[in-house]
């Protein structure tokens, strides 16, 4: 049996989109988090056709469109990549946001602004268009906040690392320069993603059960890594290499990372609300982030951040899943 899809292909500051506009499945929930747990139980076979190799890779992103289930909003988004299924996603928002406009796959009740349903909730958007394309798009994410700080953790090549775990949409595992990691500028891509694979292993291991978010127990442990140092532009406020998946390294500054980020600085008393921090990906590329305002999950002291970003498309797909292929459903050679 063939399933095909038709996909918009996209980049966020360097890192990949991919936007499956038709070929989608029919899923069942009242929100998009349940629909998130019948894809994971039925269709994960698309994200792994889709994302991984031959007809993705390593770092393959994407998103699949569905109707909004509150009618007041303007799109409800499912998360796809390499890593999972994700509750949320902050360049692939940027992404996916962009291609709809441009590509008319959706017209939002208000120019300018689009309610977009996630997993994770509800999350506001801004954008700004000349003539058919969209210069930047602003997210208001969902609620951040720090779940904990001055942990550690024995990292082989390292020795004993200090780290704080922030949720911005995914929970993160936050390291600064310290004595036994002098910051991202000194060590390359695979080096970090080597030490993360263990690190994070090791992390979840230690810290059984410790990451649940307050009001969403499907979301939990820290799946992501964030590595900081010094940023490539003096006008930048940070810089940072994210690891996430199995392999890898986010080419855009991550949004839900930036998210995160701005929570544990702003916990720590490093930012305060309404204060710009640009921040940077490994690549050099920069999101604008800010801290928006105070709130709570749970007992938690939180922020609402907002993340702006741009995107450009750069291809139209269309991708056959042959079960036939014997690689149908994807692989991953390293």
């Amino acid at each position: 049996m063939k399933h095909i899809f038709k996909c918009i292909d996209a980049h966020t500051c360097g890192n990949p989109v991919r936007v499956v506009a038709q070929g989608g499945p029919e899923l069942t929930g009242k929100t998009m988090n349940e629909k998130r747990q019948h894809f994971l139980k039925e269709y994960d076979w698309i994200r792994k056709g889709l994302m991984f190799e031959p007809r993705g890779h390593d770092m393959m992103s994407g998103s699949i469109l569905f109707p909004p289930h509150d009618p007041v909003n303007d799109v409800a988004i499912l998360f796809i990549e390499t890593s999972g299924c994700l509750p949320m996603c902050g360049h692939g928002t940027i992404g996916t946001i962009t291609i709809a406009i441009e590509e008319g796959l959706i017209i939002p009740k208000k120019e300018g602004v689009v309610k977009m349903e996630a997993p994770a909730g509800l999350v506001e958007i801004a954008y700004q268009k000349t003539k058919n394309k969209v210069d930047w798009v602003r997210l208001t994410n969902v609620a951040s906040y720090l779940a904990a700080t001055d942990l550690e953790i024995d990292c082989p090549e390292l020795g004993i690392i200090h780290f704080d775990v922030a949720y911005g949409g995914n929970y993160y595992a936050i390291v600064d320069p310290q004595k036994n990691f002098t910051g991202v500028q000194d060590f390359t891509a695979s080096q970090i993603i080597q030490m993360s694979q263990v690190v994070r292993e090791r992390i979840n291991k230690k810290y059984s059960n410790a990451f649940i978010h307050p009001e969403n127990d499907t979301i939990r442990d820290v799946t992501h890594m964030l590595w900081t140092g010094d940023t490539i532009n003096p006008a930048s406020d940070g810089r940072n290499a994210v690891f996430y998946g199995d392999k890898a390294i986010d080419r855009s500054p991550c949004g839900t990372g930036t998210s995160a980020r701005l929570a544990q600085l702003y916990a720590k008393g490093k930012l305060e609300v309404g204060q710009a921090y640009t921040h940077e990906s490994f690549i050099g590329s920069t999101f604008i982030g800010r801290v928006e305002q105070e709130t709570v999950v749970g007992e938690y002291k939180a922020v609402i951040p907002s993340i702006q970003g741009w995107a450009r498309i750069y291809g139209h797909n269309t991708i056959t899943i042959d079960e036939e292929d014997p690689y149908a459903f994807g692989f991953s050679v390293i």
